[in-house]
């Protein structure tokens, strides 16, 4: 794909908001199996044993069939989890149902077919298999909580964008729930690196619109939808969505635990003292972040520094 033709699309995607607003939206994900067998289920069992929940409304689901809720900006993000995730549970074990927030699916691959077969989802499921198994299993067995965040104009903005980046590894590692070869963050790491891009690349020099069309015109394309859909096939740990960022290196939480990860995250984000502070201690090793990122994947990464 040629930069020319992705870098309007990117400027897009790197817009910004004109307020400083504080809204925070949840995407969680969870994996489902029949509550009597353990076995995997299809969707649409699942999407009957959802109708009339009040959560209905912002139900998904990724490749394998994990649950995704992906719900609406808010200012109490916790209670809405809180909520949400309540009803959907109690509609589903009504119809023997069990949703777990577990990062990486325990169940042997066999047991977990590739369940959205859309021309997107059979392209791409044949591009991480061209790589190794790390794609199949990142698609049909891993779940995240991904967090986003309103993104602000200006140097803050930038200094947001970059933070967010750099520390990454250290909250991934922070709020792991999984590691080691086989875990969620290293089945990213080693999916396909051209598109998920777990070092400096978009760090590089001072215009992000310029490092993040290089990142990705050096991707494989393997859809024919053109540039746009071509964008959406990317999978940076931090994905730039115009008037908000999207943190996607989070091992699945469970609810409880969410409360914890939304502060750290909007600490970073809106503490204009924290984020400085914080960028300038990371700065100097950002040539370091692909080493960071296999440190915090395996288990490695110094809990000092993560406090």
């Amino acid at each position: 794909m040629k930069p020319k033709e992705l870098h309007p699309l990117v400027a897009e995607l790197f817009a910004r908001g004109r307020r400083r607003s504080v809204r925070v939206a949840v995407e969680q994900e969870f994996l489902v199996a029949d509550a009597t067998t353990g076995a995997a289920v299809p969707i649409e069992r699942v999407r009957r044993a959802a109708a009339g929940a009040i959560a209905a409304p912002y139900l998904g689901f990724e490749p394998g069939g994990q649950l995704e809720l992906s719900l609406p900006c808010t200012l109490d993000p916790v209670g809405q989890v809180r909520t949400m995730v309540d009803d959907i549970a109690s509609h589903l074990a009504a119809a023997h149902l069990t949703i777990y927030a577990l990062p990486v699916d325990p169940r042997p691959e066999h047991e977990v077919p590739l369940q959205l077969t859309s021309p997107r989802y059979v392209a791409m499921h044949r591009h991480f298999d061209s790589i190794g198994p790390a794609g199949r299993r990142m698609m049909r067995r891993t779940a995240s909580t991904q967090v986003c965040l309103d993104w602000w104009p200006g140097r803050a903005g930038l200094e947001q964008w970059r933070v967010l980046n750099l520390a990454g590894p250290y909250l991934a590692a922070r709020f792991a729930r999984s590691s080691g070869p086989h875990g969620r963050l290293s089945t990213w790491l080693d999916a396909d690196p051209a598109r998920t891009g777990f070092d400096d690349r978009l760090l590089v020099g001072d215009d992000p619109i310029a490092a993040y069309t290089a990142f990705a015109a050096g991707a494989a394309v393997f859809t024919a939808g053109g540039p746009g859909e071509h964008l959406t096939t990317m999978f940076p740990p931090v994905r730039p969505r115009s008037t908000y960022l999207e943190v996607r290196f989070l091992d699945a939480q469970e609810p409880f635990a969410i409360g914890r990860v939304i502060n750290a995250l909007t600490s970073l984000m809106y503490d204009a003292t924290h984020r400085r502070s914080v960028l300038r201690a990371l700065e100097p090793s950002r040539g370091e972040l692909a080493s960071q990122w296999r440190a915090a994947a395996a288990g490695e990464l110094d809990l000092e520094l993560v406090a």
